[in-house]
């Protein structure tokens, strides 16, 4: 969770992002910007929707083409920002975890507070499983190196379980509905707002949160060439991704409107989604932050599910001049 030294440091962006104008960044040096910036993006990337819709970056970096690539989840856009195919992107805590484990060179850049209600463990009214315990044995389906990959694990764990007790399947979120709705798996976990999405069309059980269980932060990622070379551009996003955080607080309708055109989903979900999240205000690393990331870490390498350990330490960036 984020201490108040994290929450400090949250305000001072705000405050940073409230005041500074909006054309501080208009006049950025050629060296200061690429000449493109692209970003990735999900449906739970409400920070992120929000900035595109609003066209802050676009007018803001005058001459760089600003482009937005969405992927269905945090381990496809972490690929692709490994191979060079995107700059900047958005993920749960374990996508990362696992791309540092297969050797990519990508950095944690910042991140968003903890968000243990916008995930779940899901399922169908009239199943058998009514605790954790129950979990044994049976097919458990979500995106492997996701948030809901570790909400999983935890979830075993604390019933006392080990990861040999369930049959996991990897499923993309819309996969895993599929498999779940006919009755192919017995649970589905999922973050929102696919969570979000299935409660507004069928019924379903919750069998437990991440809360109690999970942190669920959000984190930014880029290439640490990148990040080193345009340090003035990842200030920039922060603070526009903290007023996009802003429009949610303070204008809840409009800003349900603009993710539901911006994702498909209808507003009913977006609405539901926003309401189990909390303020997100986006902060340069800390070390509580790593910290608990790094506990994160731990826990899939005890566990082999990641083929080495990982020293979070080593893919963390701060700006110039900034320490930790």
């Amino acid at each position: 969770m984020m201490t108040y030294i994290d929450l400090r440091r949250a305000l001072l962006v705000l405050i940073v992002a409230v005041l500074l104008p909006a054309s501080s960044f208009a006049a950025l040096a050629v060296t200061d910007a690429p000449r493109e910036l692209r970003i990735g993006f999900q449906k739970s990337s409400v920070n992120l929707s929000l900035l595109k819709h609003r066209q802050a970056l676009e007018q803001q970096l005058k001459g760089v083409k600003v482009s937005w690539f969405e992927f269905t989840a945090g381990p496809q856009m972490l690929e692709a920002l490994s191979v060079g195919s995107i700059d900047f992107a958005t993920t749960g805590e374990p996508p990362p975890i696992f791309a540092q484990a297969a050797g990519s060179n990508l950095v944690y850049v910042g991140a968003e507070p903890a968000k243990p209600g916008v995930s779940a463990i899901l399922v169908k009214p009239d199943s058998v499983i009514r605790t954790l315990a129950d979990l044994k044995g049976k097919k458990i389906a979500f995106q492997k190196g996701s948030s809901a990959h570790y909400h999983v694990l935890r979830a075993i764990q604390q019933a006392g379980l080990q990861w040999s007790d369930i049959t996991p399947v990897y499923l993309a979120p819309a996969d895993a509905r599929a498999a779940f709705e006919r009755g192919s798996v017995d649970v589905w976990a999922i973050w929102d707002p696919y969570w979000a999405a299935i409660e507004q069309s069928t019924q379903v059980r919750i069998l437990a949160t991440g809360k109690g269980l999970v942190n669920n932060l959000s984190h930014y990622l880029s290439a640490r060439s990148f990040a080193d070379k345009y340090p003035k551009v990842i200030q920039l996003l922060f603070e526009e991704l903290t007023r996009s955080d802003s429009l949610v607080q303070t204008n809840r309708k409009e800003a349900v409107a603009i993710i539901a055109a911006s994702t498909g989903l209808d507003k009913p979900t977006i609405a539901s989604f926003l309401e189990r999240r909390p303020r997100s205000p986006v902060v340069y690393l800390t070390q509580n932050i790593i910290d608990e990331q790094q506990k994160v870490a731990d826990n899939f390498y005890q566990q082999k599910l990641i083929p080495k350990a990982v020293n979070v330490r080593d893919a963390a960036w701060l700006p110039p001049g900034a320490k930790l």
